[in-house]
């Protein structure tokens, strides 16, 4: 496992993870793992907590061999077809009880997106997970906390799923 990354070429990712800490406002532990999925060549997380480790690949597929039970993963979708091209694979990585966050370019920030947090969520829904979280990421970056319905997280995958890839 690779150190943290560091950027600190990018004022805005080094004062967003300053005021709060990005690691922290995504739920990662001492301990814990996270799965940067397709993130930008600027992107990066900054101080993670003690023992914290995370791997970075660059389709939803390279993710399978990386997610722990106890994983958070953060994608990064530019486009609504990117987004529901990867979440049945996503979903499926994540389950029962790790968490995925779902990010895509902030309009705020200045950057165009078919995506919005209700695109995110709508597709979620369907296939039976939730939100329990909405945050900026970044100066760049949105992101919804996707997690599976509690009654969907037993011990085989949910129906939801059949006929996705």
């Amino acid at each position: 496992m690779a150190p943290a990354p560091v950027n600190p070429t990018n004022p805005d990712v080094v004062a967003a993870d300053a005021a709060v800490g990005t690691a922290k406002k995504l739920g990662i532990k001492d301990g814990g793992h996270l799965v940067l999925v397709r993130p930008s060549k600027e992107w990066s997380v900054c101080a993670l907590p003690p023992s914290a480790t995370f791997d970075v690949v660059r389709t939803a597929a390279g993710a399978r061999r990386r997610v722990r039970p106890d994983s958070v993963v953060l994608a990064f979708f530019r486009s609504a077809a990117e987004y529901e091209a990867d979440l049945p694979a996503l979903a499926r990585l994540i389950f029962p009880g790790a968490s995925l966050w779902a990010a895509w370019p902030r309009r705020a920030g200045g950057h165009v997106s078919d995506l919005t947090d209700n695109t995110i969520r709508d597709f979620a829904l369907r296939l039976g997970l939730v939100d329990n979280k909405v945050a900026a990421i970044d100066a760049d970056w949105s992101g919804l906390r996707l997690v599976w319905r509690q009654e969907l997280r037993g011990t085989e995958l949910p129906a939801t799923l059949m006929g996705y890839p």
